[in-house]
């Protein structure tokens, strides 16, 4: 027996629906098989009895909820091609049934179109959501459907977040206990003065990702703002208004906006002849101001799950709507700040300085916000003006792509960064502040010498892993052999411990 396709790849094929990502792909065959694509995506053949009961439409979407990835995105795709007189026979077949309520309560969420339903539907509440293989939001009651809507989102800006088996193993590490296990074993001086130096190494890196390197001034700003992290109510940091003061705190004066960009925006670069490479193509100015809405009732309905997780709906939710033309990348990572301080994660005075890590490991990071802009940029249509302005010419076909990302990939990643944040940077700080006062102590032992130029002799010893370099010792001609010999023996005894 040939393997038939069933569930999401049927529907894909029925309605010739192109280039949407299927991350479970489901086939009917002899015998259960299980495999792993290269896209890492799951192939899965199932046995004759799990077939669905007719070869329609609606049989597959069932399937496919029942079996599949849910994706919000293609499953509005679907709606918009099914014809709804099979949808209502379907309900009417069994109007109590959880797959028919939750088909119907789908189909108008996501079309915000009411079917003609001229009976009650009963039944005992059901979850929209099966919590073992999503992570899910607030319940809404919704009567008329008797269905417990309990997605991250609502219709303006919904994520899907899959509970994938490299989630749930990030997810049951206590970053809390890692952060309480270090404050239990350095002083509150070390762990204090750790946490201002990261603040400005934070802030450093955020610019270093973009490429930039501010002025004083503007490193200061930032680092205020990084201080005011979680204080704000959410809706309020949310508002236009006072995004726009953000980003205008953060970007260099020439790029500060009065507002959510009004034009179409895109992410890309010119090659060497001068021609424009596009990498990502932003939601289209019209719909800016609803997702934002959507992305601030998002954290109201999350509230509860998983910091890390609310942390990347939110950052990797704003850095994909793009709102401004510039410092987009700097609000996102301050947003991560903001939600884990928020949640109380980290506490006001510590920061967990992901970008820094963010810098140290780009390749990871690129490929995490390429996971979002690929499959978009094989959909979208553009094409640019007689006075060279962009343009999306198939809105309708991308805009539930825009409103309703999975974003697993990006939460496994930023659970990944901010624990290995914490083991490697936050840890290594900690580490050389401990020594460098040991060092301090002893090198001053050795030779009585200003404070300045002892803390120049140290950063140079650290920098060349102990050895302190012949290039820079004609900045100290006062300083002998012998006692560079012995700075190097003091420097290896405290850092090799």
């Amino acid at each position: 027996m040939t393997s038939q396709k069933a569930g999401s790849l049927w529907l894909a094929a029925h309605f010739e629906l192109i280039n949407y990502r299927i991350t479970h792909r489901s086939y009917i065959g002899t015998r259960d098989k299980i495999e792993f694509a290269h896209d890492n995506s799951v192939e899965q053949t199932y046995g004759p009895k799990y077939a669905p009961k007719t070869d329609t439409a609606v049989s597959h979407i069932e399937f496919m909820l029942k079996y599949d990835d849910l994706n919000l995105d293609f499953l509005a795709a679907v709606f918009q091609k099914l014809d709804e007189l099979e949808l209502l026979n379907y309900i009417c077949e069994s109007p109590s049934g959880r797959y028919s309520r939750r088909i119907g309560y789908l189909y108008e969420w996501l079309t915000n179109r009411k079917l003609n339903i001229t009976y009650e539907v009963s039944g005992n509440y059901t979850d929209l959501l099966d919590t073992k293989r999503y992570l899910t939001g607030k319940i809404i009651k919704n009567a008329r459907w008797r269905v417990n809507d309990n997605l991250l989102g609502v219709p303006a800006f919904c994520p899907i977040i899959r509970k994938t088996q490299a989630l749930k193993v990030l997810l049951s590490k206590d970053i809390r206990n890692e952060i309480e296990v270090l404050k239990n074993n350095y002083s509150p001086e070390i762990f204090q003065r750790a946490s201002q130096y990261l603040y400005r190494k934070e802030t450093r890196s955020s610019y270093e990702i973009e490429s930039e390197k501010p002025s004083p001034d503007r490193i200061d700003r930032f680092i205020t703002l990084l201080y005011q992290a979680g204080k704000q109510p959410f809706s309020e940091l949310m508002a236009e208004q006072s995004l726009t003061v953000l980003q205008n705190a953060i970007v260099d004066p020439r790029y500060a906006q009065p507002g959510f960009r009004t034009f179409q925006n895109y992410i890309g670069q010119t090659n060497y002849r001068g021609e424009e490479i596009y990498h990502y193509v932003c939601p289209p100015p019209a719909m800016i101001g609803s997702m934002m809405t959507g992305l601030t009732a998002t954290e109201e309905k999350t509230m509860g799950i998983s910091e890390v997780v609310r942390a990347a709906i939110v950052a990797f939710g704003f850095v994909f709507i793009h709102p401004f033309l510039d410092g987009n990348g700097r609000i996102h990572r301050f947003l991560i700040h903001d939600m884990l301080t928020r949640d109380g994660l980290a506490a006001q005075s510590l920061i967990i300085p992901v970008s820094a890590h963010m810098l140290q490991n780009m390749v990871a990071y690129d490929t995490v916000l390429e996971d979002y802009s690929k499959p978009l940029m094989q959909r979208v249509r553009y094409s640019k003006s007689a006075s060279g302005d962009l343009r999306i010419d198939n809105t309708d076909a991308v805009s539930s792509y825009f409103r309703y990302p999975d974003l697993t990939m990006q939460s496994e990643y930023l659970a990944k960064t901010i624990f290995s944040t914490i083991q490697e940077d936050l840890l290594e700080e900690l580490f050389f502040l401990e020594r460098y006062d040991e060092l301090k102590k002893d090198l001053q032992q050795l030779i009585d010498m200003p404070d300045k130029r002892l803390s120049d002799v140290i950063m140079y010893l650290h920098q060349n892993k102990g050895i302190f370099p012949n290039r820079r010792k004609k900045q100290f001609e006062e300083i002998t052999d012998a006692e560079y010999d012995a700075m190097g023996s003091i420097y290896s005894e405290i850092f090799s411990r």
